[in-house]
């Protein structure tokens, strides 16, 4: 089968559409077209893709994201058997459009509850966009497929919906984690704990370990950060491919997840505690509960309270100091996320479903 596969809002490296979903498709043998904002994020296609160039909807400029999404679908929709989109803006992109091939929505995050971490939503939009984000979802509930990165997610629609989750691929065995080197790996915003991260680095310079940081981040965190890596307080290398980033996780002394409590994530799992426990390092985390769960169910972390850049410093320490526990958390991890979260599981799922929608038989 042929899946056109769109997004105007992430990065064309997302770990969730490229490096699972699309290679997961690409592994069974299907033909992936995937439409991203190449130019704008500045790399380029896969060669296992047909890449298109499609502008990068950010902030208030949208409009003409959307538009180019949608000329491509009215382009397409007799050429692919499948449609999959990415982003509640790309909704606008094919409603309405006659002769659809199969249309389905990966709906990523609670989106009505994200709207309170919007800096360039004014606070008076918020309530009303909230409500029309809302309805957008019902709308999509009844004229599209869905798919969930969530089990917290079903209950914002009437019907039961496939969860793939945000699992990740755990490698066939791990270095032990070290013992000076601290990781964070992901999107950095203030809502998503980079001013502690950067105050957890000063802190812990007088005991010589580093505090690196792997990830995209957003306008408002990088004078900060940037300041940062000019006074040699910590190491900051921007976004990097998924593939290549993770690699730089094996041996550390641990992983940060230091969200702040919104309700955008009181029901998301973070995908870098799994990333952590699949390259067998102990993770420290502010107590979201789904992080929380993970955590205290495999023993594979700490729990520090929330904004508190002493306590995971502290924590740091404790881990540095304990050799035993450090390697014993980092096992236990990884063989939980290696028997519970390796995404090969959940990725035939995926494949299967599509497949079903398509109706394509194998």
């Amino acid at each position: 089968m042929h899946v056109l596969v769109m997004t105007v809002v992430h990065h064309p490296e997302d770990a969730r559409i490229l490096h699972r979903q699309i290679r997961a498709l690409v592994d069974a043998g299907h033909e992936v077209t995937y439409a991203a904002p190449y130019t704008a994020r500045g790399v380029v296609p896969r060669p296992w893709v047909t890449g298109v160039d499609l502008p990068r909807a950010a902030e208030r400029k949208r409009l003409s994201a959307v538009m180019a999404a949608r000329r491509l679908f009215k382009q397409m929709r007799n050429k692919v058997d499948l449609v999959l989109i990415h982003d509640p803006e790309l909704l606008f992109a094919v409603w309405g459009v006659r002769n659809r091939p199969p249309t389905i929505w990966d709906v990523h995050e609670d989106n009505p509850a994200a709207m309170s971490l919007k800096p360039w939503l004014p606070a008076l939009l918020r309530p009303p966009v909230r409500a029309l984000v809302r309805m957008l979802e019902s709308t999509a509930e009844r004229k599209l497929h869905l798919l969930l990165a969530e089990t917290a997610y079903a209950g914002r629609f009437k019907e039961a919906h496939l969860i793939v989750p945000n699992e990740t691929w755990v490698p066939d065995s791990v270095t032990p984690p070290g013992d000076d080197r601290v990781v964070y790996l992901g999107w950095m915003s203030w809502a998503r704990g980079v001013q502690e991260a950067v105050e957890v680095a000063r802190l812990l310079q007088p005991y010589k370990i580093s505090v690196e940081l792997i990830g995209y981040a957003d306008p408002q965190s990088r004078p900060m950060l940037n300041q940062a890596v000019q006074d040699g307080v910590l190491e900051w290398r921007d976004f990097m491919p998924n593939d290549e980033a993770l690699k730089r996780l094996d041996g550390a002394l641990a992983g940060l997840s230091l969200l702040h409590d919104e309700p955008n994530y009181r029901h998301s799992m973070p995908t870098k505690i799994v990333e952590y426990m699949a390259h067998g390092i102990p993770v420290i985390t502010t107590p979201s509960p789904r992080a929380v769960e993970l955590v205290e169910r495999y023993d594979s972390g700490v729990v520090v309270p929330w904004q508190d850049p002493k306590a995971v410093a502290q924590a740091v320490l404790t881990l540095r100091d304990d050799e035993r526990e450090r390697k014993a958390q980092g096992a236990r991890g990884y063989s939980s996320a290696r028997a519970n979260h390796h995404w090969p599981n959940s990725a035939r799922r995926f494949v299967a479903q599509l497949e079903t929608w398509a109706g394509v038989l194998k």
